[in-house]
């Protein structure tokens, strides 16, 4: 049976119905796994599927999304524009085309996924306040019912809220026991660490994997002790495993 929980909270400047805790996470690193994902949606209770037109997957979700018979005002679908596509026509042109390939109207959220638009001669800052225009523009027809960015680091979000006249509603990051930087909006990989900090937690799903999405969402029949999650949290030492973002202009 599905594992339920009222673990919610409101994205309070979007207006809009609060994402669930149980999410479903698919990544080019990870490959995609059309089960791991139906399995998810349909026997672990998982409402949130967080993707990227840079997965590549966007299309097979679509048809996990359709295959689940899950109506889409159950679901909260996060998906974000990559660097490639940034500036106000191309980012407009690529979340439609990624409405299009999952067979959606509406994404529930829509990230600029990097802070770098990787545009040689272009200024950083001028390609992120283009870019978040057309993201701006799609949120009020309603294409996208919130807008936020990711891996964005304090500098890039001051600049921003300067440039903007929506301010992000969410900006995305990555966080685990080695850095979890707490003057940015965190979320954690760790779940039930990430549930006692009061993040949102985003779970992967590896190929073939799907047996172990159950243990990663049933995280709330027990809590950690405060000593435990002080000796977790005093692990940050400001590391990075992954795409590092300090140094993007």
């Amino acid at each position: 049976p599905p594992i339920s929980s009222n673990f919610t909270q409101p994205l309070k400047r979007s207006g809009h119905l609060p994402p669930p805790i149980k999410q479903n996470c698919t990544s080019h690193r990870g490959g995609y796994s059309h089960d791991a994902v139906v399995y998810a949606l349909t026997h672990c209770g998982v409402r949130h599927i967080d993707t990227a037109k840079h997965y590549g997957c966007e299309e097979k979700l679509g048809k996990a999304i359709k295959e689940s018979g899950l109506p889409r005002s159950d679901l909260w679908i996060t998906n974000k524009v990559w660097s490639e596509d940034y500036g106000y026509k191309a980012a407009k042109k690529a979340c439609l085309g990624s409405c299009s390939e999952m067979g959606l109207e509406y994404f529930d959220l829509y990230l600029m996924h990097w802070p770098d638009p990787q545009k040689p001669g272009c200024s950083n800052r001028e390609m992120r306040a283009e870019t978040w225009r057309a993201l701006e523009e799609l949120y009020k027809e309603g294409v996208c019912r919130a807008i936020g960015v990711s891996n964005f680091v304090i500098r890039h979000l001051e600049q921003l809220k300067e440039d903007c006249s929506v301010v992000p509603h969410v900006n995305q990051v990555f966080a685990f026991f080695f850095f979890c930087e707490r003057l940015q909006f965190r979320m954690a990989q760790e779940v039930e660490w990430g549930i006692t900090e009061g993040v949102f937690c985003i779970l992967r799903t590896r190929k073939g994997l799907y047996y172990l999405i159950i243990p990663d969402l049933n995280v709330f029949g027990f809590q950690l002790e405060d000593d435990d999650m002080a000796a977790l949290t005093s692990l940050h030492d400001g590391r990075h495993v992954t795409w590092d973002p300090t140094n993007v202009e």
